[in-house]
């Protein structure tokens, strides 16, 4: 496998584009959220799990300046912004934590299911962090001890409270390595061979009775890339003020509908293995209720350490172009059947996710049928058919000046349709764009 890779995630599978170097086009970068992984195979060669790694670039190596917020975006990159599925597939995820996140509520938006949490070798063992350790692993959690090259009393101390224990061979002392490996595994702890790069090491690692390996003898870490999907640090913060004060549905749902990337991602956590709802979601409200309000603050807290900020939200065009056609959409179905929430909110639904698959680089067939969404909203935006899929195209022509009010009075439209005057569909688009316009002005305040 070659050094350096670039691996384009696409819901449903991951791609192999082109090979990239340190010289990659910054420009290009800049588009992209970027994630390494690298296998960890059992003793027959199969794959078991990844580890998931930071990457600030296209580059196949770390630049990790502060840990808890490359964590961060390690896990907000592959639960909201690739996918669980395209990332791991069936496998387990390991994720480097350091102490502050150990101790914060975020962790666990991660499912304790498909990640395991890897303790850095900087982080100090106590009897505060024992207690946590006992409190994550009640909630399902496997917790890894990373790094470990030598026995003491502290590795000693430590051993009742981990799962897992990754045997560092480049730093460990050979002539120490069959008793640290047999102590280990007088615990009944999982061993894991990290950083193997000969074939004499696999061998002398087999032979000590470790049950999985990782290295580059193995694979050199690939870099999945996503186009980035940055969340408005204002919008969550005032997210985030709401679920403080115990806000109500109506309050949540009114200040989601002012942030489209933080609802596409929020679709995403509903739909991830942590809930399994088994149902799809038709309505932001119903996307609320699901996911809760606990793991809604925990999603945008984790969406905040991992945010960069380096783009303004008023300078995205597709969050713009998704806000207003999403309002327009709702104002529309509102006007077309006053008494009829449900409708409204499923119009509402159907702008923000027909542009996901634009900002994802898929198609929208590819892109809906993971996020579990109604059949309606789906078909509406792949087929443009019925009621909501009306809609669209009504909110498609007026948003590049087309002739809405034609299409709302042709043969093909549903009934009650023809009212939608050209008067009022200039009404109701300056209506969304005037409400979408104030709050970008609001969030650049």
């Amino acid at each position: 496998m070659s050094e350096r890779h670039i691996v384009r995630a696409i819901p449903g599978h991951i791609e192999v584009l082109h090979s990239a170097g340190d010289n990659a086009d910054p420009a290009v970068c800049s588009q992209f959220v970027y994630l390494g992984r690298q296998p960890i195979l059992d003793r027959d060669g199969a794959l078991h799990a990844y580890e998931l790694l930071f990457r600030a670039g296209a580059h196949n190596y770390a630049e990790v300046t502060n840990d808890a917020q490359a964590t961060a975006q390690v896990v907000a990159r592959t639960i909201g912004g690739i996918g669980v599925q395209a990332v791991l597939g069936q496998h387990r995820g390991f994720v480097n934590i350091d102490r502050a996140l150990l101790f914060s509520d975020i962790v666990h938006v991660m499912p304790p299911e498909r990640f395991v949490l890897e303790i850095l070798e900087t982080v100090r063992i106590d009897a505060l962090l024992v207690r946590r350790l006992a409190e994550l692993r009640r909630a399902g959690f496997q917790v890894a001890l990373d790094d470990v090259s030598e026995l003491s009393d502290e590795l000693i101390a430590v051993l009742p409270h981990v799962d897992i224990v990754k045997i560092d061979f480049l730093l460990t002392e050979r002539a120490g390595l069959a008793k640290l490996a047999s102590t280990v595994r007088a615990h009944g702890k999982t061993l894991i061979a990290e950083k193997v790069e000969t074939r004499e090491d696999f061998a002398l690692a087999r032979e000590l009775g470790f049950d999985l390996f990782q290295g580059y003898f193995f694979a050199r870490p690939q870099v999945l890339a996503a186009p980035r999907n940055r969340s408005p640090r204002p919008g969550l913060l005032r997210l985030l003020a709401l679920l403080s004060r115990d806000a109500g549905i109506v309050e949540l749902e009114a200040e989601l509908k002012l942030n489209p990337s933080v609802v596409v991602q929020l679709l995403r956590l509903v739909n991830s293995s942590a809930f399994g709802l088994g149902r799809n979601i038709s309505s932001l409200r119903e996307a609320i209720i699901a996911t809760g309000t606990r793991q809604i603050a925990r999603w945008a807290q984790l969406l905040l350490y991992a945010d960069g900020g380096d783009l303004p939200w008023r300078a995205d065009p597709l969050v713009q172009l998704a806000g207003t056609r999403s309002r327009f959409m709702e104002l529309a179905a509102a006007w077309l059947r006053p008494h009829d929430d449900e409708f409204a909110d499923a119009a509402f639904m159907t702008g923000i996710f027909s542009l996901v698959h634009v900002v994802l680089g898929s198609t929208p067939a590819a892109v809906l049928e993971k996020l579990g969404l109604a059949l309606p909203i789906r078909e509406a935006i792949i087929t443009h058919r019925g009621a909501l899929g009306m809609l669209l195209r009504l909110a498609e022509a007026a948003g590049e000046g087309g002739d809405a009010a034609a299409i709302a009075m042709g043969p093909d439209a549903p009934s009650g349709f023809a009212r939608l005057t050209p008067e009022v569909l200039a009404d109701l688009n300056l209506s969304a764009a005037a409400w979408f316009g104030a709050h970008i002005e609001e969030a650049a305040a």
